[in-house]
């Protein structure tokens, strides 16, 4: 299990970053577009450092559902390895059968 404070600091990372996302994508449009004249591309840029850190979606960590460990995390399932074999092994997870040959 993964520690509470980095669980939840996750937590806040994606919450900011659903808030923010239309903002953020409105003034990276106006950042990219080459056709408007440099100071409003560059006054857009100052714009966009002025959000919060963590509110950027590059900051999220993908971690898993129910124990919270951020490595060997698969997205389709959104869990770790070791969750997904307890699960799957106790018959959870409904056409995942343990291998053998």
């Amino acid at each position: 299990m993964a520690k509470k404070s980095s669980i939840e600091r996750d937590k806040k990372r994606r919450k900011m970053a659903k808030q923010t996302a239309s903002r953020r994508a409105r003034l990276r449009a106006i950042a990219d577009d080459q056709s408007l004249p440099p100071e409003e591309r560059f006054a857009a840029r100052l714009k966009l450092a002025q959000l919060p850190r963590n509110s950027s979606p590059t900051r999220i960590r993908n971690r898993c559902e129910v124990t919270g460990r951020p490595r060997g995390y698969y997205r389709k399932m959104r869990m770790s390895r070791i969750a997904l074999r307890e699960l799957a092994s106790s018959g959870q997870i409904p056409g995942m059968v343990k291998s053998s040959w």
